[in-house]
């Protein structure tokens, strides 16, 4: 089977239910937004949401793809950075449990920790992130070492703080004859960097994801147009468009997939969860159409629980089904 190795944040949510909105509203963080903090910031709420208690979830874009391509059976590494504490320990603990052979590099701060507020009976997610050691992971600490004897590379967009970073990165990808797929991460981050993405999409990536917001930031232009502009630039196109599922182009086809039928309560992971399962069905050669139903099937699972991590029972309905799915393509 053809391997994968990501690249990204090496982020660990800490998950906390709250019974009301008096810690949100202590530190200012507006109910259902995502909000960067300071490192004295995030120690304060760390203590405080300690006693509620909290749940720890390996994360970051790049790693929860690379954690499901693992789960299918692709033999996927990851590349990040992590403090010397409890918080990477337990990233990289996580990664171990999954299979994925990883190269977490040490930095100087505390362990990147992305601290997730439920609240609420519809359980609305707010988030207060510390970077941390994520940030210090440069140009210099790859070596092309990392990246031979992988067939696909997959970053994601929210490296693009470190311009250099991404650059070194798909280079070397693409020396060691690499598939490369980015996840564009947030419209945000597409906004404030977009020349630089279209430089690196148009030389080096053949895969684009990217949501609705995403390519409209991209491009300029609604998803339906933004998807046939991006696929002018790389090889295929993705845009999720949420409720309503998927688009899929290359240069000659064009798809519409549906969102898979899903009881959704908490959409964190989707677009993650959705590059592994397409790159899955890519990497077995399986028609863009299909790639595109198989990102939608597993996405499905893992809007049905809080997180980003889908439940055994969930993942043997989703191979069955994938099974079936690629049997009457084969």
């Amino acid at each position: 089977m053809k391997s994968i190795l990501g690249m990204g944040n090496a982020l660990t949510d800490i998950l906390a239910v709250l019974p009301d909105d008096t810690l949100l509203n202590k530190y200012h963080l507006p109910k259902g937004s995502m909000q960067w903090v300071d490192k004295e910031t995030s120690n304060k709420i760390f203590d405080e949401i300690k006693p509620l208690g909290v749940q720890y979830v390996a994360g970051g874009s790049a790693a929860n793809t690379i954690a499901d391509t693992a789960i299918f059976g692709m033999p996927s590494g990851f590349i990040g950075k992590i403090g010397n504490d409890e918080v990477g320990a337990l990233f990289q603990s996580d990664q171990s449990q999954c299979g994925i052979k990883s190269t977490l590099l040490r930095g100087k701060d505390v362990s990147g920790r992305a601290m997730v507020f439920i609240t609420g009976s519809n359980a609305e997610r707010t988030f207060a992130d510390y970077m941390g050691a994520t940030l210090e992971l440069g140009p210099d600490d790859l070596k092309p070492e990392y990246f031979e004897g992988y067939d696909y590379f997959h970053i994601e967009g929210y490296l693009v703080q470190n311009q250099a970073l991404i650059r070194r990165a798909v280079e070397m990808a693409k020396a060691a004859g690499c598939t490369i797929s980015i996840d564009m991460a947030s419209y945000n981050v597409v906004e404030s960097n977009n020349a630089f993405l279209h430089d690196i999409v148009e030389n080096y990536v053949d895969i684009v994801f990217a949501n609705e917001t995403e390519s409209k930031a991209f491009t300029k232009l609604p998803p339906r147009e933004a998807i046939d502009e991006i696929a002018r630039i790389c090889d295929i196109a993705v845009v999720k468009t949420g409720k309503t599922g998927s688009m899929v182009r290359n240069k000659d086809e064009f798809y519409q997939i549906g969102a898979w039928p899903a009881k959704a309560i908490d959409a964190t992971g989707a677009g993650d969860t959705y590059a592994a399962g397409f790159l899955y069905a890519h990497s077995l050669g399986m028609p863009l159409k299909v790639c595109g139903e198989i990102g939608s099937v597993i996405a499905a699972k893992v809007v049905e629980v809080i997180g980003s991590k889908i439940d055994i029972p969930r993942w043997k309905d989703a191979k069955k089904e994938i099974r079936e799915i690629i049997a009457r393509n084969s």
